[in-house]
């Protein structure tokens, strides 16, 4: 006896970091502020038939998280805001890196164990960086 198709599944929800990712996305492929709406509608267009439209008010709840969290700079536009990225994505991740070691009481420890995991690349990136060369002991 054949028996009925189970009932579609609903789509996963995003989480919030995947959601914030995706309007930094938006920001940075624009190249200019945007408002909440033309957010919406650039997230709704990249995402096609994959994934449920996300409302207004979701939209501007990320875009206020991000602003919160300094990634984000806004601007007052008639009586909404327009939002702009502060950096591109290596400057916003230097800058979580840097707000993640601030708040660590042994800044000195934490730097040294950083250093001592890097790859042997990494290494003589960092000391390129540094104007180093690669002269250092080490």
């Amino acid at each position: 006896m054949p028996h009925a198709d189970p009932q579609p599944q609903p789509q996963p929800r995003r989480g919030a970091g995947e959601l914030e990712a995706a309007v930094l996305s938006v920001l940075w492929q624009a190249g200019r502020a945007l408002s909440p709406g033309e957010v919406q509608r650039a997230l709704t267009v990249r995402s096609g038939a994959r994934a449920p439209e996300l409302s207004y008010s979701t939209v501007v709840t990320i875009l206020s998280r991000l602003h919160a969290k300094k990634a984000l700079d806004r601007r007052r536009d008639g009586r909404a805001f327009r939002y702009a990225p502060v950096a591109d994505e290596a400057g916003l991740a230097a800058r979580r890196l840097a707000a993640m070691l601030d708040k660590e009481p042994d800044r000195q420890a934490v730097l040294s164990r950083f250093v001592a995991d890097l790859t042997g690349s990494d290494e003589q990136l960092l000391r390129s960086l540094l104007g180093d060369g690669g002269q250092g002991a080490g």
